[in-house]
């Protein structure tokens, strides 16, 4: 139990500076194809960033004969959104609050409300449909639906980029590979290359260890791949939005983890209704109502105040201890 434990602390500490150096080197990404914070943040952080968690199901579908491999790639594929829209946005919302304290910023967020409400809008379609398409009973009609998923992410991204020049450029620090005022495009991809490399194998490894433990003290495949394993894999997001946030980039923490939440509930559903039966049993359905009624929350406040405050955020926390307090107690 104490390798696993040094295993899973070591991955941590390796995820963490991957995460530093990945936010650098995609910032520069984006200065280098002219693209404003609203892109960079929410497709490209946001893609790259989510292979961790991409990885699970996938591996979990092909390496895992059987109904284990599917309850797996499931539970990974629907934790993945669950996590960033309650305890992602709610971890970025007490980061906001502890930078208030420190007299860093304020505790409303500086964030392109466009480019976020037509992500949480995004999100809602296409996981209100995911969840919808477990019930369809013809199978050869259900495996067709997931093109639709893949239809709705090209659309995201095609209106995404619709509102580039509605937002600001990004104000960049030196590149950590050169340390140069004007890095090459190569040197900039190689450091995005390294850091996404960092994370993968991080977050690999953080996940090995953890289902050892989780194996130690008999925890089920579908607990440990809703709750467990997102967690370790949603970490890039939650490190690179805490970084953004004390830098005051709003829309980049955000848009990083609402891009995510886009492409999780899209491409990689559609991964799942192709590779899967896509049947949601009772603590799936609760843990998808739920990441819906948190980015409504969201959505509502921003429609109404036309702004963001951290609390708002941090509602994302409560939602997800609600949601381990119905899963003990309620729903089996």
């Amino acid at each position: 139990m104490i390798f696993y434990i040094a295993v899973s602390l070591l991955s941590l500490i390796l995820i963490l500076i991957s995460c530093e150096f990945f936010t650098n080197s995609i910032e520069w990404t984006g200065e280098k194809f002219n693209l404003n914070e609203g892109i960079t943040g929410s497709i490209l952080a946001a893609v790259g960033t989510a292979l961790p968690e991409t990885i699970i199901p996938i591996i979990a579908l092909i390496f895992i004969p059987g109904e284990k491999g599917s309850e797996i790639g499931i539970g990974a594929i629907l934790g993945a959104p669950f996590m960033l829209s309650t305890l992602a946005f709610g971890v970025t919302g007490i980061a906001v609050v502890f930078y208030y304290f420190t007299k860093k910023r304020s505790l409303w967020l500086s964030v392109n409300n466009k480019i976020l409400s037509n992500d949480i809008f995004f999100f809602i379609i296409a996981y209100i449909l995911a969840i919808s398409t477990s019930y369809i009973t013809d199978g050869i009609f259900k495996k067709f639906s997931g093109i639709i998923f893949i239809l709705i992410y090209a659309l995201y991204v095609y209106i995404t980029f619709l509102h580039e020049k509605e937002e600001k450029k990004i104000e960049l620090s030196p590149l950590y590979f050169g340390k140069s005022s004007n890095p090459s495009i190569l040197l900039v991809i190689l450091q995005d290359i390294v850091s996404l490399a960092g994370m993968v194998v991080g977050a690999k490894f953080f996940v090995s260890g953890i289902e050892n433990l989780s194996q130690i003290f008999n925890i089920s495949p579908f607990i440990f791949s809703l709750f467990i394993a997102p967690i370790a894999t949603e970490l890039p997001e939650k490190f690179n939005s805490i970084i953004w946030i004390g830098k005051q980039k709003d829309t980049l923490a955000l848009g990083n983890i609402s891009g995510a939440m886009i492409f999780q509930s899209s491409i990689v559903v559609a991964v799942g209704i192709i590779g899967t039966n896509w049947i949601l049993n009772n603590r799936a359905i609760v843990s998808a109502v739920i990441a819906l009624l948190s980015s409504l929350i969201i959505a509502t406040f921003i429609k109404i105040f036309k702004k963001l405050h951290a609390i708002v955020l941090i509602n994302g926390v409560i939602l997800y201890i609600l949601y381990i307090i119905i899963i003990l107690n309620f729903v089996k």
